[in-house]
């Protein structure tokens, strides 16, 4: 996150509103709330030790601290959710190249299964003819044997 606030209040620049994600309204309440906060930073006395370098903010810092975080936090769950939507529509791609080269290999199989299912079908048929043929050909050899 880049900072727009420089050490010395007098460099203070203003952002421009489609690096920040902030609306130009939102933009015109924080510099708003900037001008009159004044001396916005006090030390607490409540800190522990005297001189402590540990700064208590005001109601306006707070809530726009708050803002700010809020609107970071907010960017990085909008680009969390945009990766993850491009991881999914790549996996559902790559999915469906997959299902699409398994219905070619399903249907190249089964074509093939029907192929041989009908070289079966002739072989059984040719079996039993020459079964048939066979039992002719004994039928004959023990006609003519006991003659």
């Amino acid at each position: 996150m880049s900072t727009f606030f420089s050490q010395e209040p007098d460099q203070f620049q203003c952002p421009v509103p489609e690096e920040t994600g902030f609306t130009p309204d939102e933009l015109q309440e924080i510099l708003s709330l900037l001008e009159s906060g004044g001396d916005s930073v006090s030390l607490s006395p409540n800190s522990g030790s005297e001189g402590s370098s540990r700064a208590v903010y005001n109601d306006n810092e707070r809530r726009l601290r708050r803002m700010i975080s809020n609107r970071e936090s907010a960017r990085r769950s909008r680009w969390r959710k945009k990766k993850h939507v491009e991881n999914l529509s790549s996996q559902m791609n790559r999915l469906e190249l997959e299902n699409q080269e398994l219905k070619r290999r399903l249907g190249s199989a089964l074509r093939q299964c029907h192929v041989v299912w009908g070289e079966n079908e002739r072989l059984r048929f040719e079996s039993v003819a020459l079964q048939a043929r066979l039992s002719n050909l004994y039928r004959i050899l023990f006609t003519m044997q006991a003659q």
